[in-house]
């Protein structure tokens, strides 16, 4: 049994604010927390009967997790250039996917921590054929796809409810409760970290009660970015139209194939926001 865990950092017990992970002690404090997170899930899953486990780091430059702490019977994906984004190394091979240490969408709700879709200094607004989604509904609809079955989310109690209106059968545990979107009602780490462990573990045992989140295709998204430098440029693409100053919509026949063109779209959003040759002086 093959579990694949993508992990993030803003929703992990004891951050509150991003400013903790920008200035680099306090972000070096947080990478450990992260990491203990991590494998709390990994436990689960083993306990729960996995054989295999993969995490794929997800969090900014997707290179947080200690691997000299990592628990030693799993694997990580690591590092920035991913095609895939925070799902490198899913696959039809899988049999359960779990999401540790998430949070809530751009312009979600205003309790959730540290909201954003995928790339905060760009993205505004993600829809999928016509469905806001934040970035586990989108990580699911990939999952999905390949007939892998969401099973696990943690993260503060705004973010869970939110994807809990498209998964409402997934294990979840609460790390802290939002306040506001850089406050936080904190848990101790000890008591999430037995929660999480113990949840994944009775996600592994009933993975035959789940369905995968399936999309039919075709496939359309919708993305409203922050600025119309963004937007404008990411129609270098020739199948992807502008909607409004700050839109674009772009069509693909599987969600696969519309995952990696959304994703091309954000990096090249991101590389507009001060013109995507601005560092550039030869």
């Amino acid at each position: 049994m093959k579990i694949f865990i993508s992990a993030d950092i803003e929703g992990i017990s004891g951050v509150a604010t991003n400013v903790q992970l920008k200035k680099n002690d306090e972000y070096q404090r947080f990478r450990k927390l992260m990491t203990e997170e991590v494998n709390a899930a990994v436990r689960g899953a083993f306990n729960g009967g996995a054989t295999e486990v993969v995490v794929a780091d997800g969090h900014g430059n997707m290179s947080n997790i200690l691997i000299e702490e990592f628990d030693e019977r799993a694997r990580l994906i690591s590092g920035s250039n991913r095609v895939m984004c925070q799902l490198e190394g899913l696959d039809e091979t899988v049999d359960g996917m779990m999401f540790v240490g998430h949070h809530g969408r751009e312009s979600g709700s205003e309790r959730t921590t540290i909201s954003h879709t995928l790339a905060g200094i760009c993205v505004k607004e993600m829809k999928v054929n016509g469905k806001v989604v934040g970035e586990t509904e989108l990580n699911a609809g990939a999952a999905g796809f390949y007939n892998v079955p969401s099973i696990f989310i943690s993260g503060d109690d705004a973010y869970v409810d939110e994807v809990k209106e498209t998964l409402p059968d997934v294990e979840s545990v609460v790390t802290k409760r939002g306040i506001d979107r850089f406050a936080a009602d904190l848990r101790s780490p000890k008591q999430v970290h037995k929660e999480i462990e113990e949840k994944s573990e009775a996600a592994v045992q009933r993975l035959d009660t789940f369905t995968p989140y399936e999309v039919p295709g075709p496939i359309t998204f919708d993305l409203t970015f922050k600025g119309s430098q963004q937007a404008l440029m990411t129609t270098t693409i020739p199948t992807v139209e502008m909607t409004g100053t700050e839109s674009v919509r772009f069509t693909c026949q599987d969600y696969i194939t519309a995952y990696k063109q959304m994703w091309g779209l954000v990096i090249i959003a991101m590389s507009a926001t001060n013109g995507v040759l601005g560092h550039v002086n030869a």
